[in-house]
């Protein structure tokens, strides 16, 4: 039966954590203050959702409206999702704890081609159909019913069950094999568009319309697509049905908001852990084989004084030590050097770090390795594609051998002695000696960056397949299965002697996956829900990749379409093809392994699935740079030189926006660890509530972050890794609760002890209470060192019906005896014999036995006393659980377990 989420959420599962949604800037709007209920929904784990920034960012924003509410829900653990299905209890947003069929409209981020099945599990979970279709069929049915039953108006937005609709860059580029699934797709940049969703919803819901009368006016909106008004012709192509649609659906655009990337501080660690400022959108270097960059044109600067006052408001509000520039390409950035430097003179005594995602090695020199540097010199990421200069210009990288070889040179120079660099195989024209030239780069690059004194330069490759994209000049190019392992192989045999040369291949199952899927058309509908239906889901995560592939390869057998996949895995990608090509298909043989990709190309004037979505770039040119392509002729980036003339600039799209870069600031200098101790606080804290499920590593970063927006002076350590110096005396184990805890913390300059204990109080969670403090000696033992013992209640559940006497001899019992023994098996896999007794000091049954919440199981309350010592020397709750079960000859169930206090020596 269904049943409360919260009692769902314990420590028996991975991370509960992960659902606790009362993070730090977490937005809780009162449910029936809203007109609009929304939520955002990351089809991933909890960490890689919380992390995304553009979630953050349509979260804040839709939360800032008036009448509209926003909650959040991500992809649950496999080990929650078997505890919903068991229950049947629906998935639920992570604030409200409501079941996502509660809401007015629930939005997916769709983000890579194989991500669906990650919807179409949670739409499960949250007891949803899967398919407009069906959804709109329960509510004519239902409209049908109430005609009939009933001559009173339908009440406001009556719907059975939310709108559902996805966004993103999968979403826009090609919606339409996930057509059947969503109500509707909104294409491209949300800030802007979700807002004016939203309007309309709240003006559909007031005039009391139908599903499919709400869409018809959403269909209005430039950058919504309904799949309900449009068709599928024969050749793929699709076309509206409806005469007051668009026959093509304009990709939205917004510029950067800074100020709404600040939020959302998991109390877990996420992929992604620190501040993330968008500094520039778009991209125009035109890399022919980038989606993203023909999907965000044009081109957008933020104003530096917007990234910079982003930067310092959000570190101190959040209490990260590292925050991150984010842009396609924050080389392009012209102000990124003044930015950085700007920054890390304001944090320079805060021990803050800069990182930044792949770089242009062509624009990186002395001063953004300037910024970079400090206390933690984070890892460095360069992109080249290609391993010949024939190659880059075929891909229109702009990028010379020189270039690299300067930028990577420069990054030697500074300091770096690893650096992670990008490659693709299976580009258009590529050929074996193109492929080889990847090894003889990175050879190159060795031996150019050698010095005596100095550790040899350290290479970590991403070596992966290319995968054609809609909206790019190489959307028509065909690559094969059977020649990227072969070119794999080709290079697994160049680097054999490599020293110092890590290689990372890319499956080649998901690329084949997701070139099948990423330009299909909504015949396609069927085979990714049979793919999810044997057990397709977190298919681009390694451990995943065998039994998804399995599942995506039977679900296109059983939808007849196996044929199809095989012109993908040779090579022969038609989009165009028919019966007729499918019985050809089946009298070939094999081809030759070495067969060049480039020797078919489909008829570029042929109709494609995704031509009804108007990115702004023309497909005449993209058929002319198709053919510049093969010429090896390159474009010039149209942010800095001339019109590449690709028709995005205009109207609808704007224009290219690159500021001038203000000077840069003289370097303040680098961090120095403050290590000056001028006094020490011991305090006393609780864990109570949900924080119960933060594990010790978590609130240890809890108490770093919280130090950190209260401005508290803390000491750091120093080598080559300062940290603060904050340690809490014993970690409690997941799920407990306390109200004992001890932490201490050494301070630069004293500070008066209330005003610290109120500081310390706003900073942290009304979870993490404080009880009280004591100035220490500065030489005194630490809270760890001193510990000798701690006290703890239990709540303990008995299978039998007993008595409170037949409890107190129990009790008793155990306090008469000298010898427990317990097997323990030490980090070598030794057992040991441990004598459980010596490590009771105090045993008492402090509550008599009764029912809780109605249960059928009697439980009782413990209190006991045992050791708790830094080496290791202590007694776990679980450990008296064993010592009851000996001396009573049944079982027990441990219910609850809270420490009361943590003993220190005198």
């Amino acid at each position: 039966m269904n049943v409360a989420v919260e009692k769902l959420i314990t420590s028996d599962i991975v991370k509960p954590a992960r659902y606790l949604g009362n993070e730090l800037l977490a937005i809780h709007k009162p449910w029936y203050t809203a007109e609009i209920h929304w939520v955002l929904t990351y089809p991933e784990i909890y960490e890689v959702g919380a992390s995304n920034l553009g979630h953050i960012i349509l979260y804040n924003i839709l939360n800032a409206q008036p009448r509209q509410l926003c909650d959040r829900a991500y992809l649950p653990g496999s080990d929650l999702a078997i505890k919903l299905r068991a229950t049947k209890t629906p998935l639920f947003a992570v604030e409200s704890k409501r079941s996502l069929s509660e809401f007015d409209i629930l939005g997916f981020s769709l983000s890579y081609e194989l991500g669906a099945t990650n919807i179409l599990e949670m739409l499960d979970l949250a007891g949803i159909p899967l398919t407009w279709q069906e959804r709109l069929e329960v509510e004519t049915k239902s409209d049908n019913e109430d005609v009939t039953s009933s001559s009173s108006p339908r009440t406001p937005f009556s719907f059975s069950y939310p709108l559902i609709f996805a966004g993103g860059q999968t979403a826009t580029s090609n919606p339409e094999p996930y057509a059947e699934f969503f109500d509707f797709f909104a294409l491209g940049d949300g800030e802007e568009l979700l807002p004016e969703i939203g309007l309309v919803l709240e003006e559909g819901k007031k005039a009391g319309l139908s599903r499919k009368e709400l869409l018809l006016d959403l269909a209005q909106i430039p950058g919504v697509y309904v799949p309900l008004f449009y068709d599928m012709a024969e050749d793929g192509s699709v076309h509206p049905n409806h005469p007051d649609v668009p026959k093509q659906i304009v990709r939205r655009i917004a510029s950067p908001m800074p100020a709404y990337s600040i939020g959302l501080v998991p109390y877990i660690e996420p992929v992604h852990d620190r501040l993330t400022i968008e500094i520039r959108r778009g991209c125009t270097r035109g890399c022919r084989f980038c989606q993203p960059g023909m999907l965000t044109r044009p081109a957008r600067d933020v104003e530096p004084q917007k990234v910079v006052e982003a930067i310092d408001s959000g570190m101190r509000q959040t209490g990260y030590n590292e925050f991150s520039l984010l842009s396609l390409s924050c080389s392009d950035y012209l102000s990124l050097p003044a930015v950085g430097m700007e920054i890390k003179n304001r944090l320079k005594d805060e021990n803050i770090s800069l990182t930044l995602p792949s770089q242009r090695v062509d624009r990186f020199d002395e001063n953004i390795a300037n910024i970079l540097g400090g206390v933690r010199q984070g890892g460095l990421t360069f992109a080249p594609e290609a391993g010949t200069q024939r190659m880059r210009d075929i891909v229109n990288k702009g990028l010379t051998n020189e270039e690299l070889l300067r930028g990577v040179k420069t990054a030697w120079e500074q300091g770096w002695d690893k650096i992670k660099l990008y490659f693709m195989i299976g580009l258009p024209g590529e050929t074996d000696a193109d492929v080889l030239g990847i090894a003889e780069t990175v050879s190159w690059l060795k031996r150019e960056c050698r010095a005596k004194g100095r550790r040899p330069l350290s290479f970590n490759l991403t070596i992966s397949n290319f995968t054609p994209k809609p909206h790019t000049p190489f959307q028509w190019h065909s690559v094969s299965t059977a020649e990227f392992k072969r070119k794999q192989e080709l290079l697994r045999q160049a680097f054999r002697r490599f020293k110092d040369v890590k290689v990372n291949f890319t499956d080649v199952r998901i690329s084949a996956m997701e070139d099948f899927i990423g330009r299909g058309d909504r015949h396609l509908g069927s085979v990714l829900r049979r793919a999810w239906e044997l057990g397709a889901g977190m298919d681009s995560w390694f451990e995943s990749v065998e039994k998804a592939f399995i599942a995506w390869e039977q679900a296109i057998l059983e939808a007849g379409l196996d044929w199809k996949y095989r012109q993908v895995e040779k090579g022969e990608w038609n989009l165009f093809a028919t019966t007729a090509d499918k019985e050809k298909e089946k009298e070939e043989t094999s081809k030759k392994e070495n067969q060049a990709l480039t020797a078919w190309i489909p008829s570029l004037d042929s109709p494609l699935p995704w031509d009804h979505i108007n990115t702004g770039i023309e497909k005449k040119w993209l058929k002319e740079d198709l053919q510049r392509a093969l010429d090896a002729a390159t474009v010039p980036d149209c942010s800095f030189e001339s019109c590449s003339h690709c028709g995005v600039c205009g109207t609808d799209f704007g224009h290219n926006i690159v500021i001038e870069p203000p000077s840069i600031p003289a370097f303040a200098g680098e961090f120095v660890p403050n290590t000056t101790k001028a006094q020490r606080l011991r305090v006393w804290f609780g864990k109570q509530g949900g924080l119960a499920l933060v594990g010790h590593l978590d609130l240890m970063r809890l108490f770093d972050r919280s130090v950190r927006r209260a401005g508290l002076p803390i000491s750091f350590t120093g080598g080559f890794h300062p940290t603060p110096r904050i340690s809490i005396a014993h970690a409690l184990p997941l799920g407990t609760t306390s109200s004992g805890e001890i932490v201490d913390f050494e301070l630069t300059q004293p500070v008066d002890l209330e005003s610290f204990r109120q500081k310390l109080a706003d900073a942290l969670p009304l979870d993490i209470p404080i009880y009280q403090i004591q100035e220490l000696d500065l030489k005194a033992s630490s809270a760890n060192q001193a510990l000798e013992a701690s006290e703890y209640l239990i709540t303990v559940g008995c299978l039998i019906s007993a008595t409170p006497v037949e409890w107190q001899d129990w009790v008793e019992t155990i306090k008469a005896k000298n010898e427990f023994w317990w097997e323990h098996t030490t980090k070598s896999g030794k057992i040991q014999l441990v004598n459980l007794r010596d490590r009771l000091f105090e045993l008492e049954l402090v509550e008599l036995p009764k029912h809780r919440d109605h249960q059928e199981e009697p439980a009782v309350i413990l209190r006991y006393v045992g050791s708790c010592r830094h080496d290791g020397v202590l007694l776990r709750p679980e450990q008296v659980l064993f010592m009851l079960e000996q001396v009573a000859d049944t079982e027990f169930n441990l219910l609850q377990i809270h420490r009361n206090r943590l003993i220190l020596a005198v």
